[in-house]
């Protein structure tokens, strides 16, 4: 039971619209046969040999359709969904096993072995369980043109039999009314899951699209950034060598020029990658809050972002991120409150949210929190986080101002290698 409830959990919304479809799906045959088939036909057989065994053989052969049906409505929905083929087979197994129950309606009809009423729930009946497959299985023209047939099939077999009532007309209704409601019940639920399936492939191919819009934006920008300076490194690198060939003291210059120009490209290659990381935290709050409630879960934002240092809106907007993602993918939250506070000391950021299952086991953080760990502890941040009672709770703070780094300066780099050139040169 355990196992079952942590795969709930873990499945997707999708995946649980797509289970409680299937589990409606099995249920209604069953329904329908207790319903329909084998409680009035069984209560209402006349107490005679041919009777009682035309009427139980049909309630087996009921049971028997509720169970095949069960196997085929989950190949013909991963037909209509296009993951699989068509189940003709098992299809055809359904369809002999219509035919013998309206058979054996049609027989018990013929003995007077039941009472009208009856018979025409269990030819309600009969028809149900091939009709629920049939409707996943092939387009909406074709399913009604194959009910027709049926239709028309069982009022000829019952004309032939002798009946020649108005009897003939309701069994024909019926079986198209059977028709109808096993295409309602059964093709608009389907369709409903293959939109929603066909926006979750469309949402993954937007991911990956935006993605690799990303790689080549950085790709230009570290072209951009990187190709002029290389060619001048290699061009000074080329005029430093022919200098040092003929001994001229000018080639240290040059290749401190080039010092200078590789390190001014690792500079700027840095604040490449930093603007690519870094993440503005009214963006991440108000991003946040559109995806959680796009969701169905309610989301409440207090606080403003205006005025932090970009290091601390980086950071916090990180955590922003991550845990709107856990609230999606983790439980299933119906509501999510983020609160920012902000002092003149310290800025703290709360993200807490209900439909937690169970309580984090402890040593299992996942790599998200130990990411957002270490971003935090850039600007001497902490994180912690809790989970009880069905909430799960995410802090997180930093002090609002960066502390100043004491001690004397440094000289920078290039000043470094342009000293040590000067002191080596002639």
């Amino acid at each position: 039971m355990r196992r079952l409830q942590r795969d709930w959990h873990s499945s997707s919304k999708i995946q649980k619209v797509e289970l409680q479809s299937m589990a409606m799906w099995h249920s209604m045959p069953w329904l329908f046969f207790l319903s329909w088939a084998s409680l009035p036909v069984g209560l209402s057989l006349r107490h005679q040999t041919i009777p009682l065994v035309l009427g139980w053989t049909l309630i087996a052969l009921a049971a028997v359709q509720c169970v095949h049906v069960n196997r085929t409505i989950r190949w013909s929905l991963d037909h209509y969904l296009k993951r699989a083929g068509m189940p003709r087979r098992d299809l055809a197994v359904s369809a002999v096993l219509m035919v013998l129950v309206l058979g054996l309606v049609i027989a018990l009809q013929i003995v007077d072995g039941a009472e009208p009423e009856t018979l025409v729930l269990a030819s309600l009946f009969g028809v149900v369980p091939y009709a629920m497959a049939l409707a996943f299985a092939v387009p909406v023209r074709s399913f009604l043109i194959r009910i027709a047939v049926i239709a028309v099939a069982a009022v000829a077999a019952s004309a032939a039999a002798g009946i020649h009532d108005g009897r003939l007309l309701g069994q024909a209704l019926v079986i198209v009314l059977a028709g109808l409601i096993s295409l309602v019940s059964s093709r608009c639920g389907a369709w409903t899951l293959a939109v929603m399936w066909e926006s979750e492939r469309a949402r993954e191919v937007e991911g990956r699209l935006a993605v690799a819009e990303e790689r080549l934006r950085f790709g230009r920008d570290l072209h951009d950034v990187m190709g002029r300076n290389l060619a001048v490194i290699a061009l000074k690198s080329e005029l430093a060598v022919q200098l040092a060939k003929r001994g001229r003291p000018e080639a240290v210059d040059q290749m401190v020029e080039v010092q200078r120009i590789a390190q001014e490209s690792q500079r700027e290659v840095r604040e490449v990658v930093r603007g690519y990381r870094e993440a503005d935290l009214a963006v991440e709050l108000a991003g946040a809050q559109g995806v959680l409630e796009a969701a169905g879960i309610a989301c409440r934002v207090s606080g403003s972002s205006a005025g932090l240092p970009v290091s601390v809106q980086s950071a916090l907007g990180w955590v922003v991120r991550e845990a709107a993602t856990n609230v999606l993918r983790h439980g299933d939250a119906q509501r999510c409150d983020i609160t920012l506070t902000i002092t003149d000391e310290r800025t703290s950021l709360v993200v807490e949210n209900d439909g937690v299952p169970d309580a984090v086991p402890e040593g299992r953080q996942g790599s998200g929190l130990e990411g957002l760990r270490e971003r935090l502890a850039a600007v001497d941040g902490t994180l912690d986080f809790a989970s009880g009672d069905g909430r799960f709770r995410l802090a997180a703070q930093v002090p609002t101002a960066r502390p100043r780094q004491d001690g004397p300066q440094q000289d920078s780099p290039q000043q470094v290698s342009r000293q040590e050139a000067e002191r080596v040169a002639p």
